[in-house]
């Protein structure tokens, strides 16, 4: 991803949200500890405590946490905000920062994802985006637009139809910006349409996308990745065999895996690596039911105590379950990783 967004000529600014560790935000700024994007403020000041800055807090600015964010700001050379509303802006402009620091914010723009931020095309992105300029103590540093809805992708092609469009839209969005006289950075992210980024987002200042550091089933469907580029598994063992129900008893349940992806994969709540044949069919809060697709389980197979390996539909998600990674490589364990955790 970093080789990729030099090439393009393009500022790669890292999400943390889906690892929250030190090793993998090493990994991903190439060693830097600059340029990272979070999506809460637990993770900004894990961050910010280890020697990171330039950290942009990509969440619309909760009203109840402006006092934390006003101590990032003061304290790391660069932390910024992200907001969509005028309230939001009136939060800021109550508490000006010490030393005559400015508050560095980002307009979240919806470019068509649908979830947060005020849509491209309403008038009032571009009063906010004035407001935000003119307002004392307060620097609209770029705009930003999350093109989550590349998770609804199939293949490349269509992946890089919707990063075309979110890349067209924010550009056209600058440009209404240049017409009045402000000029700042650009970013649009996910995961999908960085890894498949179209010639146009070389004219962005940066690109934000974050799961691609271990990638999931979900984005090898989405055709961002191939199943074999995941780098994340979880380990359950079996714990009861159930003939009366043509079933395995294994021990994990929705507090390991998430019950992300419900009824999206032929093998259920994940991939069971090197059994086609198995699927995960449900999870209460610690026991996994795996039943086979098709015909009678051949239990000698599975003794009690034997190991599955699940990949899972979304790490993300999945890995919000563990305390710690342990880290393997050629089947050697070389690490464990411990994430931050909380809000």
């Amino acid at each position: 991803m970093i080789e990729r967004f030099q090439k393009l000529g393009v500022q790669l600014r890292p999400h943390m949200k889906t690892h929250k560790t030190l090793e993998c935000a090493d990994i991903m700024t190439g060693g830097s500890r600059r340029s990272i994007v979070v999506s809460t403020l637990a993770e900004a000041s894990f961050y910010a405590d280890h020697g990171f800055d330039d950290i942009l807090y990509a969440y619309c600015l909760p009203f109840d946490k402006v006092e934390r964010c006003a101590s990032l700001s003061e304290r790391l050379d660069l932390f910024q905000v992200l907001l969509d509303h005028p309230d939001a802006l009136e939060q800021l402009r109550k508490r000006p920062l010490r030393d005559g620091r400015l508050w560095h914010v980002w307009l979240k723009l919806d470019c068509g994802n649908g979830r947060a931020g005020v849509l491209h095309s309403n008038p009032e992105a571009l009063r906010l985006a004035q407001a935000i300029h003119a307002a004392e103590g307060v620097e609209l540093t770029g705009v930003y637009a999350h093109c989550g809805n590349t998770y609804n992708c199939k293949g490349v092609e269509q992946i890089q139809a919707v990063a075309q469009e979110t890349t067209n839209l924010t550009l056209q969005f600058m440009e209404k910006l240049k017409g009045v006289g402000i000029s700042c950075k650009s970013s649009i992210g996910s995961t999908p349409s960085c890894s498949h980024p179209v010639q146009d987002m070389a004219q962005l200042s940066e690109v934000h996308p974050g799961n691609y550091v271990f990638y999931d089933v979900q984005q090898s469907l989405i055709g961002s990745c191939s199943l074999e580029d995941v780098a994340v598994r979880v380990l359950t063992r079996v714990i009861g065999h159930c003939p009366h129900r043509n079933q395995l008893l294994v021990d994990c349940g929705w507090t390991g895996l998430s019950l992300d992806g419900a009824g999206k994969l032929p093998t259920g709540y994940a991939v069971i690596e090197g059994h086609p044949d198995l699927k995960l069919l449900s999870m209460t809060q610690e026991h996994g039911r795996v039943e086979p697709i098709s015909g009678k389980l051949d239990y000698s197979k599975y003794p009690l105590g034997s190991l599955l390996t699940l990949i899972p539909y979304h790490a993300c998600a999945t890995a919000m379950m563990h305390p710690v990674y342990h880290v393997h490589s050629e089947g050697r364990l070389v690490g464990t990783w411990t994430p931050t955790r909380g809000w």
